[in-house]
């Protein structure tokens, strides 16, 4: 078993992880801690939860000049929690040794930053948009830092911070130590690797270290209408204790979170449209206790460093299987056990193979709850609580109060049994949702192909499609944008649920096409859809919707 000593650590930093009960290093530690400490280079491939921040803090620590005031160090992180969380990290192991650490980020006022980096500064952690901001003012000086470090380096790729990471890095001197971690490693960043990095010493974690064997993955198989019905019984028999529920636009969390706030199940959204002190309040109610479920897009979830989530809910499923490991480790840490259920449709099933083969894990399919089973953990939930009570002996004004009926004639088991009605009076606002027979087998695989190729009118806007949908209920629309214009399904469910203001629930299949895209919309808001007048806009494109022809 290899230690933190034998990393090369010194005693003061060893004597303080062990304190923090690190008991010996992760294996991205352990690859990690003596290339940093030699002074080289390392190109890090690890997710989130593997230990990769201590990784890189610990030897930035080790080699700090305490008497130097200037910047050091730089951390680039692509969220205001990820910085947090990071900052926090070199707070705690750097706790002995009167360290000055930084974060950077917006929404914040610049005058307390400024006025820090004045008086001086160790170690700045920062998103790359206030960084930029910050040297732009002259009040950010990075040419003398030795260390920079780029964290999910494949997420800042996704949400268009490579060119500012370029503005940054043009700011440092070609002497500094580089290490950038993502938990992938598409082109652009191998090419960032390539032309700012110094033969970088790879360290890589193997897939099968990726997934946490304390992880219960189970899927339901639903119909896309279904869903919440689904997600509110397994509310209802899952023994939740903090759960994180991922949807796939900013407007899905919303509408999710009051869905099932109106049912009976409190909840809360956390999304990238909420200011800075609003999610910062909602993450504190997160990890004091005082919410219980989250909605979240896998961006804001960036950054959550909370080690008792007991359920992680897959409620649309990611597109890529990395993103899927990236969710479902929030659950199962600290040597805990978690729960990871997906909720998915028939034209889905593909996707979650791809996600297992990547995993080398099997996720278990499970029926979602009946009527009667529900009813059935409903009493017995009331039955254990009672017991609970009678055991506790504390209800002696309550048995007061029973004396009085029982001699006004009344009978003691019929007394007991309108008291447990009464207290079950809340059942009411949490009606059980019903749920059709899921579509399978031809019908399903049908639906899932879309249509055929050639089939329909070709008037040179688009090439030929049907006007119906092939589900029942729904109205198909065509966009003047596809594949070609750079047009993804998230961008056409927040578009139209925003700028239409309609449900998000109520957009269905989406067919992206070279030049255009169908949209299958609830027929009940198609008109609404439709009668728009302002064009519709992504960014600084705009589009046109009319009915496929």
């Amino acid at each position: 078993m290899t230690t933190f000593t034998e990393l090369g650590l010194r005693p003061q930093l060893v004597q303080t992880v062990t304190a923090l009960g690190y008991a010996e290093p992760t294996p991205i530690q352990a690859g990690v801690i003596p290339l940093m400490l030699a002074g080289r280079d390392v190109l890090g491939q690890a997710q989130t939860g593997t230990g990769k921040t201590a990784a890189f803090a610990l030897p930035i620590l080790q080699n700090l000049d305490l008497n130097a005031y200037q910047v050091q160090t730089l951390v680039v992180a692509p969220t205001r929690e990820l910085a947090q969380q990071v900052a926090r990290a070199f707070q705690k192991y750097g706790r002995d040794m009167n360290i000055r650490v930084l974060t950077v980020y917006g929404g914040q006022s610049y005058e307390p930053q400024i006025r820090s980096l004045r008086r001086g500064v160790d170690v700045v952690v920062g998103t790359p948009g206030r960084l930029i901001d910050l040297i732009r003012r002259n009040v950010l000086d990075l040419s003398a830092i030795t260390t920079l470090v780029l964290d999910e380096a494949d997420e800042m790729l996704s949400m268009g911070f490579i060119k500012d990471i370029e503005t940054i890095l043009s700011e440092t001197s070609a002497e500094r130590q580089t290490a950038l971690f993502s938990a992938t490693l598409p082109r652009p960043i191998r090419r960032l690797a390539d032309g700012y990095m110094r033969k970088p010493q790879a360290v890589t974690i193997q897939r099968k270290q990726l997934t946490v064997a304390a992880i219960a993955q189970r899927y339901y198989l639903v119909n896309q209408r279904d869903k919440l019905a689904a997600l509110t019984r397994l509310f209802e028999v899952e023994p939740i204790t903090r759960g994180l529920i991922f949807a796939r636009t900013r407007v899905g969390t919303g509408e999710l979170a009051n869905e099932l706030t109106g049912r009976g199940f409190p909840a809360e959204a956390l999304n990238g449209d909420m200011s800075q002190s609003a999610r910062e309040q909602t993450l504190r109610r997160f990890r004091d206790g005082r919410i219980k479920v989250l909605v979240a897009t896998d961006v804001a979830a960036r950054g959550l460093d909370i080690d008792d989530i007991s359920h992680v809910f897959n409620y649309d499923l990611p597109q890529d299987p990395e993103v899927y490991v990236h969710r479902v480790g929030r659950t199962g840490r600290a040597g805990k056990t978690g729960v990871a259920i997906t909720l998915i449709t028939p034209k889905e099933e593909y996707r979650l193979r791809q996600i297992q083969k990547y995993t080398r894990q099997p996720i278990a399919r499970a029926q979602v709850p009946t009527e009667e089973e529900i009813r059935e953990h409903r009493e017995m939930k009331v039955l254990e609580e009672v017991l609970v009570w009678l055991k506790r002996g504390r209800a002696k004004r309550e048995r007061q109060m029973v004396e009085l009926l029982m001699a006004e004639g009344y009978d003691a088991a019929e007394i007991a049994a309108v008291a447990l009605k009464m207290s079950r009076r809340h059942e009411k606002q949490r009606p059980i949702m019903p749920i059709g027979p899921v579509q399978t087998g031809r019908q399903g695989r049908d639906r899932g192909k879309g249509y055929k190729k050639g089939a329909g009118k070709h008037n040179g806007r688009y090439d030929g499609v049907s006007r119906s949908s092939h589900e029942s209920g729904m109205v198909r629309l065509v966009i003047n944008l596809g594949r070609e214009h750079g047009l993804r399904p998230n961008d056409v469910v927040g578009t139209l649920a925003y700028q239409a203001n309609i449900p998000g629930k109520t957009i269905g299949k989406i067919l992206i096409q070279d030049r255009h895209t169908l949209v299958d919309v609830n027929e009940a808001y198609a008109g609404q859809v439709l009668a728009r007048k302002e064009p519709y806009r992504i960014g600084r494109k705009s589009f046109t919707i009319d009915l496929a022809a």
